[in-house]
């Protein structure tokens, strides 16, 4: 559930509106008859009437941190709404694709136990902190219009709300088949919430061959995941091996081959899906590839990446390049007083001089924070983000190899690799001569908390003395030795 997306720097500066009414700042919350149902609740409270000093559009992680932010400036209680699709609280979406898929006997992760803001080591926020911090959370109501000029929205269920600063979080949506090729069939599924894992988990329970397209993180964890079921599992994608955005060849041998002795098979390098077949039943049946040979399958996941959600707000401004709702290093957009965070914005990414678009946890939470902050307070720093991606597989009961690694910085220029893979390894990104990225597999706590200073720091290191390292602890050594005094650690 994470990928960048990168283009051509831009800058502007845009100025920051944000209407301070004395009658909004007395609008009091009076409770709602909750309705709970496995730890959701309908609405928890309303405005005395449409107006609301912060409004944030969707429901997820940026969402979640967003608020913590507003309650930490004591800005939230009373003056802030959050408007979702969704049927639960904030939480943490990279759960869904990895403890949640567990099978019930390995002890799977659930709601409330991954709410936001536990996967940063925060506060649990379950729907009742929402309600005791004064919070209006309108559920399973999204957002279809919206009229700039009047400051308002219009929700699905017709709901009108007029806001003074709009915060979109709106996140992404599954890229999906189309319907005409099979799409849509019973059986086929894709993750982007609780609804769909859930629906997810139902299918396992009866499967017994299991299909996953795309070879990115979706693919690998909840191909991993299915080895949990012990289910016959098949990876499909056209690329020439796994996470082939990020992963050196020889580092994704490593992982291919630790699936395959887990019983994945794969199908990649060119490999082209013409159609899902459907069986008698109706069910999604077998996959049908272009060159005419077909895969049985009974439950199907489809992972090839995602799209920004950007509806209704296209008049906000886009980028064209890497998608998504363009804004500044405050995550302001061109419209006064509408911010865009997380997944959805495209973003200044200072350290490497572009835009990107990051669909990734790390910056959700850290977008929100500095959006908010630059709201509420004096801040006027410009956002400078490293790019942070990771992932953690077979992790369940009973796993014989639990598999955990980072990567920070920028994975551009020739590669060093260290490492035999049992028990680590690490890769080393290194153009003109300075160290741009690095990815350790399986690392101690104290060598991945080095890994960011390395990235962030991109010290000159000598090549050949890294390429004769004999271990991953000396490799990482000889780069730390390379850092600047300043950043040492």
């Amino acid at each position: 559930m994470a990928s960048v997306s990168n283009s051509l720097s831009f800058k502007h500066g845009l100025s920051l509106w944000c209407p301070q009414s004395p009658s909004l700042h007395r609008i009091r919350h009076s409770s709602a008859k909750n309705f709970q149902r496995r730890g959701f609740v309908v609405a928890y409270s309303s405005f005395a009437n449409e107006n609301r000093e912060f409004v944030i559009v969707g429901g997820g992680n940026a969402a979640g941190y967003a608020a913590r932010t507003f309650v930490e400036h004591g800005m939230a209680d009373g003056r802030l709404c959050i408007v979702s699709k969704e049927a639960y609280a904030p939480y943490e979406r990279p759960a869904l694709t990895k403890g949640y898929l567990f099978p019930l006997d390995k002890k799977p992760a659930r709601l409330p136990g991954f709410h936001t803001c536990v996967g940063s080591g925060g506060e649990r926020q379950t729907p009742e902190w929402y309600k005791e911090k004064g919070i209006e959370m309108i559920y399973q109501d999204p957002v279809t219009s919206i009229d700039i000029e009047k400051q308002t929205l219009i929700t699905n269920s017709g709901k009108l709300l007029k806001y003074g600063s709009l915060i979109v979080a709106t996140g992404c949506t599954a890229s999906r088949f189309p319907e005409k090729i099979g799409g849509y069939l019973p059986g086929v599924h894709y993750i982007r919430d609780v609804a769909d894992a859930d629906a997810l988990i139902s299918s396992l329970e009866k499967a017994k061959k299991v299909v996953v397209v795309g070879g990115g993180y979706i693919g690998m964890e909840v191909a991993a995941a299915a080895v949990g079921w012990k289910l016959d599992t098949t990876i499909i994608f056209p690329e020439n091996h796994l996470l082939q955005r990020l992963f050196t060849p020889s580092l994704a041998q490593r992982y291919e081959q630790l699936y395959q002795q887990n019983g994945v098979k794969f199908v990649k390098v060119g490999a082209s899906i013409k159609n899902l077949e459907a069986g008698s039943d109706g069910r999604v049946a077998a996959v049908k590839l272009e060159d005419g040979s077909t895969i049985d399958a009974d439950t199907i996941v489809i992972g090839i990446g995602a799209k920004p959600t950007v509806s209704p707000f296209e008049r906000v401004g886009l980028n064209s390049s890497v998608g998504g709702i363009q804004v500044d290093g405050q995550f302001r957009t061109r419209m006064p007083g509408i911010f865009a965070i997380g997944d959805v914005a495209a973003f200044p990414l200072k350290m490497y001089d572009r835009t990107a678009r990051v669909e990734h946890v790390d910056h959700a939470r850290q977008s929100a924070q500095h959006c908010i902050k630059a709201l509420l307070s004096a801040q006027t720093h410009t956002y400078d983000y490293l790019p942070y991606f990771y992932s953690r597989v077979f992790e369940y009961e009973g796993s014989p190899r639990k598999v955990w690694w980072q990567f920070f910085g920028d994975n551009v220029g020739e590669t060093i690799e260290i490492g035999n893979f049992d028990p680590k390894i690490a890769t080393f990104w290194i153009d003109s001569g300075k160290l741009k990225g690095v990815l350790v597999e399986s690392g101690s706590p104290e060598e991945f908390q080095l890994l960011p200073t390395l990235a962030r720091s991109q010290p000159f290191v000598d090549k050949a003395k890294l390429q004769q390292a004999s271990s991953v602890e000396e490799a990482l050594e000889i780069a730390r030795a390379a850092l600047p005094v300043e950043a040492a650690v």
